[in-house]
């Protein structure tokens, strides 16, 4: 069920197809990351550079993954050199080069989630932490969409969104006062540049001969903006020299300000668009991929396309209806047994149950607990993303690297100290005017020029606890010796009582310095010297405290990675997009949960063809079976309600399906078909 040994028709025309613009309609699993390094492998033998070639995709996994398939096609020294990156990162690669012309000095901070939530707090005032939250998402909403806060406040439908909007600018000075942006600036000032900076324009549009975009129904609106003035070349014959790739029917980031319409403007600004739809799918059987093309077919086309596959029908797409989560959980776990039980070379890692939010989830982690079989769940928060671990790492990340300007924005300001974001802005306004790191500027003999006395006491008193925490960290060794540094140095900043005065819940604050306990002893294990049993007992490296802060990026991204581990996946249908397995159970496929709807929200047609493109997402996620599973009475609340199928099971036109098959019975049957073959079976030689 992997991609093809050799091209297609449809992914050879878009492969060689080098004369402008093109759009190639990628149907789940046919095969897009294949055409995409495929095709720059062409534009190699074409003549291009490899620092010609940008490939922008939407995550780093995917971009890692790209540039190793393109690495064992045009060889390592080639690949090196190609910009492969996503969205994010070639913008970060714009501003470090150009950035100066829009006023950020070359080392600008980039916060993340967590320190933009606390500036926000900051400039609205509000102590209310679900209040900045939703200013949060209104301004990156905004940002996406193209608006700065002048726009936004012109904008603005109500209340709400003025008082946002007003948040926005206070918001926006704060930034531009700490020399520092936010994901959604990596993206919006890059477009400012190629649209207000003639230089910085004809610098980048003489950088790539051909862009390439993956996933290229999740752009939103600034996103495609920055492509055009990417390829937006005054010659004509240079211009639009572009390679999206994508699937109107798997656009499912609405929500998140991605636009549909994106592919609707790429005939009209770009007239000679050559369209190269890719049908033929290599993941998945005939009988589902008919599943998805009755559901997909409720939706009006932008680009007609309809998947098909060799690998023939395939067992019948089936419909579980269950009384309600347990019953339906329990129905999952048998049918995990028995396809199990009827042939051991299917692995646990080979199912995954997906569903439309993350609740539904519970049940399912409960039964297969239960039945002892080993689960994950996918799109979870990991450990390492939670705030306090982040708060933790970025001190440690100040003490191996002072020029570190978002570690120590985050370490000056959490937890709190006595030091504003008026004192924070000066000190930003003085280092980048001295073109020194923040901390460095902290001890300049030009400093009393311009911040007050007070302000300098606070910043020196935190600067010289980090020079001698760093001085200790350096001579501390061993996990006693380094668990004991580290518990002193939560209490001297007074970690744990900053953890309970930011949280309203005495038990979500236990709950987060629990982790903070956990990451101590993380941290101090690794610096070693504890007697170990593995072959023999032994006394393990000892390291300084600093030695593994030094390595503390690399051993995250390991821990982060893990083994591939052989489990039963659990996860949201918007988290699957882009994978696949032999078998998948769709979870609760309700009206009210798929499509999802809210008491007091409007269905449009707008959200309806969204949830249907996610109904479609998770169809087409199946290899070989797929059981779609719905409630006959459903959790609402604190209540139950009457569960009514979705309207995307009538849909699938499953009418002339076999049959729905209790699997206990399912399983029975295997198991007797079991004992007769090996009943039939001839005995081993030794017993002849």
């Amino acid at each position: 069920m992997n991609a093809p040994a050799s091209l297609n028709a449809a992914q050879m025309e878009a492969v060689h197809y080098l004369r402008g613009p093109c759009l190639v309609l990628a149907g789940a699993g046919s095969g897009k990351t294949r055409v995409i390094t495929h095709k720059i492998a062409r534009l190699l033998q074409s003549g291009l550079a490899p620092k010609q070639i940008a490939a922008i995709t939407f995550t780093n996994k995917a971009a890692l993954e790209m540039r190793e398939r393109a690495k064992a096609l045009v060889g390592p020294r080639a690949a090196k050199d190609l910009a492969i990156s996503t969205f994010h990162s070639l913008g970060v690669r714009m501003l470090r080069e150009d950035g100066e012309q829009l006023g950020l000095k070359p080392n600008f901070s980039i916060l993340d989630s967590d320190d933009v939530l606390g500036v926000i707090r900051d400039a609205g005032a509000c102590t209310d932490n679900a209040m900045a939250k939703r200013w949060q998402w209104t301004i990156s909403l905004w940002k996406n969409q193209g608006l700065n806060s002048d726009g936004a406040a012109a904008a603005a439908a109500n209340d709400d969104e003025r008082v946002a909007a007003r948040v926005m600018a206070l918001y926006e000075e704060r930034l531009a006062a700490y020399q520092a942006v936010d994901f959604d600036d990596l993206i919006s000032l890059p477009l400012k540049l190629v649209t207000t900076c003639p230089e910085a324009k004809q610098k980048w549009l003489n950088q790539f001969g051909h862009v390439l975009v993956d996933e290229y129904q999740d752009t939103n609106a600034v996103q495609y903006a920055l492509l055009k003035g990417l390829v937006d070349h005054p010659d004509e014959f240079k211009r639009g020299m572009f390679t999206a790739v994508g699937d109107d029917d798997q656009s499912i980031y609405g929500w998140r300000g991605a636009t549909i319409e994106n592919l609707k403007k790429l005939p009209e600004e770009f007239p000679a668009l050559k369209v190269i739809p890719l049908e033929q799918n290599y993941r998945s059987t005939s009988a589902i991929l008919r599943a998805a093309n009755e559901v997909i077919a409720g939706n009006p086309k932008i680009f007609p396309k309809k998947l098909w596959s060799e690998h023939g029908e395939g067992e019948p797409v089936r419909v579980a209806e269950c009384d309600g989560e347990e019953h339906e959980a329990e129905r999952a776990v048998a049918r995990i047994q028995a396809l199990r039980g009827n042939d051991g070379r299917i692995k646990f890692a080979d199912f995954a149950i997906l569903y439309r939010a993350n609740h539904l989830a519970r049940a399912f982690e409960q039964k297969l607990r239960a039945a002892q079989i080993p689960y994950k769940v996918s799109g979870g928060q990991s450990f390492f993303d939670k705030a306090e671990i982040k708060d933790l790492c970025a001190w440690l990340r100040l003490l191996v690297n002072q020029d570190d300007d978002p570690a120590f924005l985050r370490a000056v300001t959490t937890p709190k100290r006595g030091i504003g974001h008026t004192t924070i802005g000066k000190l930003g306004e003085f280092s980048a005017k001295w073109k020194t790191s923040m901390f460095e500027a902290l001890f300049a003999e030009s400093l009393p020029a311009a911040l007050p006395a007070k302000a300098i006491g606070s910043l020196h008193e935190f600067g010289r606890y980090v020079n001698d925490l760093e001085h200790r960290a350096r001579t501390t060794v061993g996990a006693e010796d380094a668990k004991a540094l580290l518990l002193g140095w939560l209490k001297d900043i007074g970690y744990e009582q900053h953890l309970y005065d930011s949280e309203d819940s005495e038990k979500l604050a236990a709950s987060r310095w629990s982790n903070v306990m956990d990451f101590v002893d993380w941290v101090a294990k690794r610096c070693g010297g504890e007697i170990t049993q593995e072959g023999g007992t032994f006394e393990s490296e000892r390291k300084s405290v600093l030695d593994v802060a030094q390595t503390i990026s690399v051993i995250l991204s390991l821990a982060e990675r893990g083994d591939e581990q052989d489990q039963v996946v659990l996860s949201t249908l918007h988290a699957s997009k882009g994978l696949e397995w032999p078998h998948v159970i769709l979870a609760g496929v309700n009206e009210g949960l798929l499509p999802f709807k809210a008491d007091d929200e409007e269905m449009t047609a707008e959200r309806l063809q969204e949830e249907r493109r996610l109904m479609y997402v998770g169809i087409t996620r199946a290899q070989k079976t797929l059981v779609v599973s719905t409630l006959r009475r459903r959790k609402k609340g604190r209540d139950t309600v009457a569960g009514i199928p979705s309207r995307f099971i009538a849909e699938m036109k499953l009418n002339q399906a076999p049959a729905n098959e209790d699997p206990r019975e399912r399983l029975r049957r295997l198991r007797a078909e079991l004992g007769a073959k090996a009943a039939a079976a001839p005995a081993p030689a030794e017993d002849r």
